[in-house]
């Protein structure tokens, strides 16, 4: 049997349009003499597609989402992700696959684990299968159906001992001759080696191959990869689809062999792609064609327009850099020069007038008070107000240019830097920020040199950098790192190495500044622990760990 991996990008609640890309691959398969295609979890829904599920209208139009793939599926097997009702106790709704044919429901299975951690909320909305899934029988074979989760309750994974029953085990009892997965499991950086070990790992549980079909695209915060695959019966990776685009595979059951697979990138890569495609899609999926950002002649908003003018095409990227009295004229000069070279249109809009009226007016309120970070936040907010005024003028979506370890510890401006639409590279630490700079520069220098070169500085105050009020970057990414992805405890970072002070002082801006952060926005996920959705901390809180 010829099975058709059909790795598609869907977007949450279009069912027209998700549809329209099934049967376009159905289409395909049947041509290639495809018996099955396979689609990626929640395929009719898009993933994730959280309290849209509590409408009852949303689960209507998924039942008539199935009934038009049924009937588009003549003469080929359609294996789609769908919701389900669930008429007995518990959740209203299954996270379900169905398979259909010549507008028939041949057989319908649903998801066992439901993943309640980090970005997952599925126990919120769906019920569990009641009963172990038996294979679906076609053609003289055995195929077993799982949804993502249920393949990664085993020993030596992220998810194991999370579950009292494994899908897998209990599939691997009737003897399966392949098993598919469907599946919309997101990004984070190396996550494509876990999850070849974990189909490798499942490989030898049922005895089979596995067939593995993965999401691509962006939706919302979270980025999915795609990287569909499937393993040989001896567990090795057979095919692996594209990574961050759609792709489409053909497995033959009765001929296996080993199919040429696109080479593996490198970590930086990943992440480079993963943030053009989440800017890409998080942008049009909203409704918006062009987009905004505030050039400061620093890294971090040249690496955001950098991404934003691949994701988008430069006619419909427009830069703006808003000199204030403390912004030197190198950094106005660089924020021209990546403008020509990215050829985006380009806009210098001073602030200084505005600046010295707001001072004018609030002056005389101020009165026997110094000069503090109050001024520096005036200057910040100006450039967001001018932003956000050009961005509804124009319909322009403002991107935010802020990093991970600046809005980590509060180093940044509510309601000024720090607002906008997408929060870009709200997830990518400093050091990386260099790291992805350079990597765009390897064939040609896209960002200027002098950018990449100079200490940063947020220029909000004579001669400031930022080396003055932080510590040095490597050092804050790597408590960074311990304290937010790793949960470690601030004696633990220091037994690490690292200066009791220093680890204190960091903590303690991390804690303090998780408002910022709730009212900052939607930024795109790539470590294992983003600032979002996957993150729930309370602002009012007062519990001080050791």
């Amino acid at each position: 049997m010829k099975i058709a991996v059909c790795q598609i990008n869907t977007t949450v609640g279009d069912f027209n349009g998700n549809v329209e890309k099934i049967l376009a691959s159905l289409k395909k398969a049947k041509a290639d003499g495809c018996a099955l295609a396979l689609f990626p979890e929640l395929t009719l829904t898009g993933y994730p597609p959280r309290d849209l599920l509590d409408r009852a209208s949303f689960l209507e139009a998924s039942k008539k989402a199935v009934e038009t793939v049924a009937q588009g599926a003549q003469g080929i097997v359609a294996v789609v992700g769908t919701l389900l009702e669930n008429k007995g106790s518990g959740n209203a709704l299954f996270n379900s696959a169905v398979a259909v044919k010549d507008g028939q429901v041949l057989y319908t299975v649903h998801k066992t684990l439901l993943p309640n951690y980090d970005v997952f909320d599925e126990a919120r909305y769906f019920a569990p299968a009641a009963e172990p899934a038996k294979p679906f029988e076609y053609e003289g074979l055995k195929i077993g159906i799982t949804i993502c989760e249920d393949i990664w309750n085993m020993p030596g994974f992220e998810t194991h001992k999370l579950y009292q029953r494994d899908p897998l085990t209990e599939l691997a009892k009737h003897k399966p001759d392949v098993v598919l997965n469907l599946s919309a499991s997101p990004f984070h950086a190396a996550k494509l080696s876990t999850r070849k070990k974990l189909l490798k790992a499942a490989t030898e549980t049922v005895n089979a191959p596995v067939v593995y079909c993965n999401l691509v695209g962006g939706n919302d915060e979270l980025i999915f990869d795609g990287n569909s695959m499937v393993t040989d019966v001896m567990g090795n990776t057979a095919q692996l689809g594209k990574s961050f685009e759609e792709d489409y595979l053909i497995y033959d059951t009765s001929a296996p062999s080993k199919m040429s697979t696109t080479g593996p990138l490198s970590d930086i890569e990943t992440v480079h792609q993963a943030i053009v495609l989440g800017t890409r899609d998080y942008v049009r999926k909203c409704g918006f064609e062009k987009v905004l950002i505030g050039l400061s002649g620093g890294i971090d908003s040249a690496l955001v327009a950098a991404i934003a003018v691949e994701a988008l095409g430069s006619a419909n990227v427009m830069g703006v850099t808003m000199p204030s009295p403390f912004s030197s004229k190198g950094s106005i000069e660089d924020s021209r020069q990546l403008a020509k070279t990215l050829q985006i249109e380009f806009k210098e809009i001073p602030i200084s007038p505005l600046f010295e009226e707001a001072l004018k007016d609030l002056t005389p309120f101020f009165e026997g008070k110094p000069s503090d970070a109050t001024e520096e936040n005036i200057q910040a907010r100006l450039r967001g107000i001018t932003l956000m005024a050009l961005s509804n003028k124009l319909n322009r979506l403002v991107l935010s240019t802020g990093n991970k370890s600046e809005i980590a510890v509060g180093y940044c401006t509510l309601y000024g830097d720090m607002c906008g639409g997408l929060a870009v590279i709200s997830d990518i630490p400093k050091v990386m920020v260099y790291e992805l700079a350079k990597h765009i520069n390897q064939h040609k220098e896209i960002i200027p040199e002098a950018t990449i070169t100079k200490p940063p500085s947020a220029e909000l105050r004579p001669n400031q950098k930022d080396r003055d009020s932080l510590p040095p970057y490597e050092t804050l990414d790597a408590i960074l790192r311990l304290y937010v992805e790793e949960n470690q405890s601030p004696d633990k970072i220091v037994k690490a190495g690292f200066d009791v002070g220093v680890v204190k002082d960091i903590v303690k801006k991390i804690n303090q500044n998780e408002y910022k952060r709730r009212q900052m926005a939607p930024g795109l996920k790539v470590t294992t622990k983003a600032f979002g959705m996957g993150r729930r901390i309370p602002i009012a809180q007062k519990f001080k760990e050791k």
